[in-house]
């Protein structure tokens, strides 16, 4: 379990990027975070690996991070929101590789985990290739792949779905899906959110409104208005299609 324990970080004087929030994670498969612009949501994610200074106290499974910030760091990976951020290599297979290289594995360790995870992703054909001349969609499954290849216990996503098409974001929903890991993801995207979590975190200037299952929050129209955001796609077409056929009667 994660513990947020009276976690405030300030930006700028008298701006609280995060004010005061308690709040406890359960080990459940998948947890969107959601809110406007300046809610929070990427602070929140930052301040798990103590990559922003904060207040208060955050804990994994009953340790303060703060204690051993390395192991949780090897506990907990980060896929950026930008992947440009975090493919530097010149090949595919170098940037997957880079991370077990700096921990000291053997050159067939690497080349077996490399392999393996790019099967598991379906990105072996890209391994040769640079990532610049990726798509955008190519180069997200490639940053995650960077960060799977680490076995972490728990996957952190900051806007997983910017930058990508219809059909690469499709793709990343399928492999998230498919991930054994638990992700937590910050998003604008109220429909992956639908798709894929099993609970939901709603952030507002830094404060945490409402913590509930997936449904609770994203069907309750009134409170994403409230909080400057629409429901999803998704429900906002079955809404329109309902208020139609009640309008026909």
């Amino acid at each position: 379990m994660i513990s947020f324990q009276h976690v405030s970080v300030d930006y700028t004087q008298g701006v609280h990027a995060l004010d005061d929030v308690n709040l406890n994670i359960n080990k459940q498969k998948c947890i969107g975070i959601i809110g406007e612009n300046g809610s929070g949501k990427s602070t929140l994610l930052l301040s798990l690996l103590n990559l922003v200074e904060y207040d208060g106290k955050i804990e994994l499974d009953n340790e303060n991070i703060l204690k051993n910030i390395k192991q949780v760091r090897e506990k907990i990976g980060l896929v950026f929101q930008n992947p440009d951020h975090q493919l530097f290599m010149s090949t595919v297979y170098q940037d997957i590789a880079f991370g077990l290289k700096n921990k000291g594995y053997d050159k067939q360790d690497i080349n077996e985990a490399v392999f393996d995870i790019a099967r598991k992703l379906n990105i072996e054909e890209l391994l040769k290739r640079n990532p610049a001349h990726l798509s955008g969609g190519q180069k997200r499954v490639v940053s995650l792949a960077t960060v799977l290849v680490m076995q972490p216990d728990i996957i952190l996503m900051d806007e997983p779905s910017s930058f990508l098409d219809s059909k690469s974001r499709r793709l990343l929903i399928e492999v998230m899906s498919s991930l054994s890991q638990q992700i937590i993801f910050a998003t604008h995207d109220l429909d992956m959110a639908l798709d894929i979590c099993d609970e939901i975190i709603l952030l507002n200037k830094g404060k945490v409104i409402k913590q509930a299952p997936t449904l609770e929050i994203l069907q309750d129209k009134v409170l994403l208005e409230r909080y400057g955001l629409e429901l999803p796609l998704r429900l906002q077409a079955y809404e329109s299609n309902r208020y139609s056929t009640t309008s026909q009667r």
